[in-house]
């Protein structure tokens, strides 16, 4: 047993850390293999464009939970790439929305074959293991405990 297994709960968010930094340089390490010149960071923004004609950072915001800030930065680098392009809403005059432009099409037709490569392999190891199999549905399942109440509410709760 490694250091960070023997502290259990203690170190629990270093180790989704750790796991999460794993895994999205396992992810960068294969869009840098096949010359597909795409990071990790910018997957929600496209997944969400690759099922939408067009979509608001607002929307964009909520639908991952971040903050429009943080999104807005991401969008702003996006399109100084030329990705994608900010236009005035075709239903809201007062909205402003964004979409691929033909390079963030072109980009996007090169990963998704990795989306799928991605899913693919994330299934076989989930089926690895007993435990593992379950990962998805306990995570869930702790992000909705943590919604009701948080890890700060409930130390305050036993400190108090």
């Amino acid at each position: 047993m490694n250091f960070y297994q023997s502290l259990g709960y203690l170190v629990f968010g270093s180790r989704l850390r750790r796991l999460s930094e794993t895994f999205l340089s396992d992810i960068n390490k294969i869009y840098h293999k096949h010359k597909i010149q795409f990071d990790a960071s910018w997957f929600p923004v496209f997944y969400i464009l690759s099922r939408k004609d067009e979509v608001s950072i607002k929307d964009i915001a909520g639908e991952i939970g971040v903050s429009h800030s943080a999104v807005s930065q991401l969008v702003s680098s996006l399109q100084q790439k030329g990705f994608i392009k900010s236009t005035i809403s075709k239903k809201d005059g007062r909205r402003k929305t964004i979409s691929f432009t033909a390079k963030g099409n072109k980009l996007l037709a090169k990963i998704e074959p990795v989306w799928d490569a991605l899913l693919k392999a994330m299934e076989a190891l989930a089926e690895e293991g007993n435990k593992s199999q379950n990962i998805l549905d306990s995570l869930s399942e702790l992000e909705a405990h943590i919604q009701d109440k948080s890890i700060f509410q409930r130390i305050e709760t036993i400190m108090n």
